[in-house]
């Protein structure tokens, strides 16, 4: 664990000395609209979510693994949701489906990547496929609408002027921050993601752990799926298709190695929030679409790196 701080924490503090940078960039160049209460709440409710995904994508990566089906899962999750609520009337029910609707497929992830020993890769793509596939099944191609209740309640409400979403958002990270940093569940996910023979050696149950891992992850994106369904209104099949990859470049920039064993929610937290910046700053600005996609996919090129650099120089 020293050696992940002494690893992880130094590309923290560039990263989020960045991530000031582009705050004070943009607040410079547009004083009158991105320095705004309105605007910064803006840039944390778009972020909200999406932090779900990939703090669940975190500790997937730390394990050496990783999971593209959890855009996927959301889209799925939110429609078995508004399936059940327009059944039942139940908000709660509907809650508890997309959470229990993505556990299961998280723990689907799990299973076929800890005892089927399939390529996390493969499995996650093509559960990826499934669940996407599952969902335009349900809704024969068209989107649901959440009750009025449920976007009026959970996705306008506000606790301290600031959106009742972005609480919970920040609620659940940061506990599974702490999670990570200074619990044993925390530290068998890194020893899997350093070694896992090694891991195995110490006594971590390895399997039972990756199933964990990718149920947590399951279990975050469902939970995205009914915040997203609150916070929109409607289950947009196809406004999440690049989520995954939107969590999982949030994760490498925010210093995750993607070989696994290296890794801060923290740093996280800060790789989504880049990209945030990024493209609400351009389009304050007037840039092009195309040049916000440019910018952050050379975001995340340098972090890739950054990290293998990093490697190399650990193992001389």
């Amino acid at each position: 664990m020293k050696g992940v701080a002494r690893l992880s924490g130094p590309q923290v503090v560039w990263i989020g000395l960045v991530l000031a940078g582009l705050l004070v960039t943009f607040a410079v160049l547009a004083p009158r609209s991105f320095p705004t209460s309105f605007n910064l709440l803006n840039l944390v409710s778009d972020a909200a979510i999406l932090l779900l995904l990939a703090t669940g994508m975190t500790f997937v990566i730390i394990t050496a693994g990783i999971d593209l089906s959890v855009g996927g899962v959301l889209v799925f999750s939110a429609v078995a949701a508004a399936k059940v609520i327009d059944g039942t009337g139940s908000l709660a029910l509907g809650a508890a489906t997309a959470v229990v609707t993505g556990l299961a497929w998280g723990v689907l992830n799990g299973v076929l990547v800890a005892l089927g020993r399939i390529p996390a890769l493969i499995v996650t793509l093509g559960t990826l496929g499934m669940s996407l596939g599952g969902a335009l099944l349900l809704t024969g191609g068209v989107d649901l609408r959440a009750p009025a209740e449920l976007n009026l309640g959970l996705g306008l409400a506000r606790w301290l002027g600031v959106p009742l979403i972005v609480w919970i958002c920040a609620a659940i990270t940061a506990a599974l921050a702490l999670t990570l940093a200074f619990t044993r569940f925390g530290r068998h996910t890194y020893a899997i993601g350093s070694n896992t023979e090694a891991a195995r050696r110490g006594g971590v149950a390895v399997r039972k752990h990756l199933i964990k891992v990718y149920g947590l992850a399951g279990l975050l994106a469902g939970l995205a799926g009914h915040l997203s369904l609150a916070k929109y209104g409607i289950t947009g099949v196809s406004a999440h298709s690049t989520d995954n990859l939107q969590a999982i470049a949030a994760v490498v920039i925010g210093g995750t190695s993607l070989f696994g064993g290296v890794g801060t929610v923290t740093g996280t937290v800060i790789g989504v929030f880049i990209p945030v910046v990024l493209q609400n700053g351009f389009q304050i600005l007037g840039v092009r679409p195309f040049w916000q996609q440019v910018v952050v996919g050379a975001v995340l090129v340098a972090a890739v790196y950054v990290d293998q650099w990093r490697r190399r120089a650990r193992d001389q």
